[in-house]
């Protein structure tokens, strides 16, 4: 072979070499970004699911979804009086308790109800469970409609003073008859003036937030797998459930009314009014259930946030606070820095300007004359020393009173004894 046909086809194994190359850069993008992609399907799996079981939900900032908060909420939904779990195998009916002032019973009424709980106790043939929750007193709707009651007695107030006045004046009225609508009108005047201070005396309770309620509650749980293997469908398994439940709670409620604690079911609103309590506890004064229904939210979610956000706030606040006192503690120091400074200057005055004047005198020397600036500045040195004398012996002088007021005998104090 000649060296052009060995040039020839080292030229064409070269381009075949750099294509397959190529070829196998391509595949391997094209694998890697696949496993891209399924990586973040999985993500997004994990995360709640894709678009369509997602919904109207947003994922974009914290990736919560609506699958993730109701798995966190740990119910389905609010039913028939009934709170729905873990996808209709457990539903709950709630009793709402009303307690007994026990300490304030005699003696025997204090044994009837602990007999009464006793039985209460032994007639139970399911499990319960007593919760009890504290809640932040909200006074702003009793306030509202206490204000809209006064201003109808005001209303009422107003149009009754104008007629008596106007009887009053006409003279068609004898003495004992003004005396009656007087008594009228003074009696409404007083019932308009306990009005506004029950407003007030209620505005004044409620700036204090540490006004709390405790309510009282008995939970009671029902199993559809208690009936067994059975072939119900998920209508007839909630009517079971309810049937059950119902029973349980009216024969709870008998066997409480023994020991004088009165008890009700409540219903679904007053279940989402429970539950909604205890996962906002923190805003469910400010944005309470009725505001939230008011404002058309028709799906329960949590308003809480989250713990970590807490702290941060409540670190954030720290460092301000801290920086504060930092900061008020340096001017502080500064500040009483340069005070001590003037203080040093007033208490060194006479001698700052004894030098002074020193100065000037040396600086006039050609006007002045030599012997003239000379004695004086002779005299100013004469001053100077004079005054540091008269401050030593002040030192001494002050050291000496106190070396006598060391000396003296204290007095001792005798008191007579019988």
């Amino acid at each position: 072979m000649t060296d052009n046909q060995i040039t020839q086809l080292l030229k064409y194994l070269l381009l075949f070499m750099g294509a397959i190359f190529i070829i196998l850069v391509v595949i391997f993008i094209f694998l890697k970004f696949k496993e891209i992609k399924r990586k973040k399907q999985e993500q997004s799996d994990i995360l709640g699911g894709n678009d369509e079981t997602r919904g109207v939900a947003n994922t974009a900032t914290k990736g919560y979804n609506k699958q993730s908060i109701n798995k966190f909420m740990e119910f389905d939904k609010v039913e028939d009086n009934m709170i729905v779990q873990k996808n209709g195998n457990r539903y709950l009916m709630v009793i709402e308790c009303q307690g007994v002032n026990y300490d304030l019973m005699s003696s025997m009424e204090q044994t009837s109800v602990e007999e009464g709980f006793i039985q209460f106790l032994n007639s139970l043939r399911y499990p319960i469970q007593i919760y009890v929750q504290t809640r932040t007193v909200n006074l702003e709707n009793s306030i509202a409609n206490y204000k809209r009651r006064v201003d109808e007695v005001e209303n009422n107030l107003r149009r009754r003073e104008a007629e008596y006045e106007s009887n009053r004046q006409s003279g068609l009225f004898n003495r004992d008859e003004l005396n009656a609508q007087f008594y009228e009108l003074t009696k409404l005047r007083n019932l308009y003036e306990y009005g506004k201070d029950i407003i007030y005396n209620t505005e004044q309770m409620s700036l204090n937030k540490n006004v709390l309620n405790k309510q009282y509650y008995i939970i009671i749980s029902y199993y559809p797998s208690e009936l067994g293997n059975t072939n119900f469908d998920k209508e007839e398994l909630k009517n079971i459930a309810f049937s059950e439940l119902y029973t349980r709670c009216q024969s709870t409620i008998a066997a409480l009314s023994a020991s004088g604690v009165n008890g009700k079911i409540l219903d679904s609103n007053a279940l989402v009014e429970l539950l909604y309590m205890a996962y906002n506890r923190d805003e469910a004064e400010v944005f309470g259930l009725d505001k939230a229904l008011a404002a058309g939210y028709d799906e329960l979610y949590s308003t809480a946030p989250e713990v970590i956000e807490k702290k941060i706030a409540a670190l954030d606040q720290e460092i301000e606070n801290k920086a504060i006192t930092k900061a008020e503690d340096v001017v502080e120091k500064v500040r009483t820095a340069r005070e001590r400074k003037l203080d040093e200057r007033k208490v060194n005055m006479d001698e700052i300007i004894s030098e002074m004047a020193k100065m000037i005198i040396q600086d006039n020397e050609p006007y002045l004359g030599k012997e003239v600036a000379k004695d004086a500045i002779k005299e100013i040195s004469k001053e100077q020393e004079e005054r540091k004398e008269q401050k030593e012996n002040d030192k001494t002088k002050e050291k000496e009173e106190v070396k006598d007021e060391q000396k003296k005998p204290k007095r001792t104090r005798r008191t007579k004894t019988a």
